[in-house]
């Protein structure tokens, strides 16, 4: 199974919208608030590529799963009713 992580503000893509990140002595500190940066539970705290998920887990970590369907073709394509100008242009009823 994939670990996924929380954002941080170490990450390079880490941002706050009030530019009041600051790093001091390997910590990541906040201009704004006066105190060590909240990370992710700040409101202000965005991710620069858009993956930064509601509960503060970093869409860069997850894996993208797809859950193909087969369908067969009949099933696919199915005739609908020509109505109008088109009908009398076509000379058909249903279109398949």
């Amino acid at each position: 199974m994939v670990e996924v992580k929380k954002c941080s503000p170490q990450c390079e893509f880490f941002r706050c919208s009030q530019k009041a990140l600051q790093r001091k002595s390997g910590k990541i500190y906040c201009r704004f608030a006066d105190d060590v940066c909240e990370g992710y539970t700040c409101k202000y705290a965005f991710c620069v590529r858009n993956r930064l998920l509601p509960d503060g887990v970093c869409g860069l970590t997850l894996k993208r799963t797809t859950n193909r369907i087969e369908v067969p073709p009949e099933e696919v394509i199915r005739g609908f009713k020509v109505k109008g100008k088109l009908q009398k242009k076509i000379r058909e009823k249903e279109i398949f």
